[in-house]
């Protein structure tokens, strides 16, 4: 058992494995009160007067306590962080990386940004971790890249993938869990998938076309993958953790 979770672990793509590790490893040390999540979460006032930069990354990495809501989102996380990284993002470690760079810059610039307008400043000063929301813009960019796999949600209904980031948003209303977090994934999912697929379709420009900086740091093979028209169909595996199914057509 241990020797196959070692190899499924070894198997990862490095970007995948990488943000699992911090994710779990920071969660942990912070239930074993070896980290404190005070030192974490985002507080734009202690970032800008005391130069506390770091909190506009681990902010991200810390899922808060490991119950059973901690194992859904690692799920999610491991599941399309690398279905994404292995199929969409093939060969593209450092567009990838960049994917999840502007998609962290997006949802802490709507929360900063929400945390000035009048009414609606309280509930953005609730939101002190973003690590929630960047794995459901994740899921959310996933059903737009593949979004005719067909899925069941515990075996009551059957819908597209393309429907999957607005299930589980019901899915979060009906447990009585906050839909912000959500919602604030599935806006940075929508915007980078709009400048990224949609936008260059339509004029020609590739507005999020990442940086040689970035390329430097990661040595990607160029890799062509060819796709039937249909290659989104009767793809994934058993989703058996949270009662989601793709069916195989």
């Amino acid at each position: 058992m241990a020797q196959a979770v070692e190899e499924w672990y070894r198997q990862m793509p490095i970007i995948t494995r990488s943000y699992l590790t911090a994710a779990v490893v920071t969660t942990v040390g912070c239930t074993l009160d070896i980290i404190s999540p005070y030192h974490l979460y985002l507080n734009p006032k202690l970032v800008v007067q005391h130069y506390e930069i770091w909190r506009l990354v681990t902010n991200f990495l810390y899922f808060r306590k490991m119950d059973l809501d901690f194992l859904f989102h690692m799920f999610f996380l491991a599941r399309y962080c690398k279905l994404l990284e292995e199929n969409s993002f093939r060969g593209r470690t450092a567009d990838f990386f960049y994917m999840l760079l502007f998609g962290a810059t997006v949802l802490t610039g709507i929360v900063l940004i929400g945390g000035m307008i009048p009414y609606i400043s309280e509930t953005f000063a609730r939101i002190l971790f973003l690590s929630n929301s960047l794995t459901f813009m994740m899921v959310y960019v996933w059903s737009k890249h593949n979004p005719f796999i067909h899925m069941s949600f515990l075996g009551l209904f059957t819908f597209t993938a393309a429907y999957l980031p607005w299930v589980l948003l019901g899915f979060s209303i009906l447990v009585g869990s906050s839909t912000w977090v959500d919602l604030l994934g599935m806006i940075a999912g929508h915007v980078y998938y709009f400048l990224e697929d949609v936008y260059p379709g339509m004029t020609g420009r590739r507005p999020l076309k990442t940086p040689s900086f970035i390329k430097a740091l990661f040595a990607d093979d160029n890799v062509v993958v060819a796709q039937p028209p249909n290659a989104g169909i009767g793809a994934g595996a058993r989703f058996g953790a949270v009662g989601l199914d793709p069916q195989a057509q």
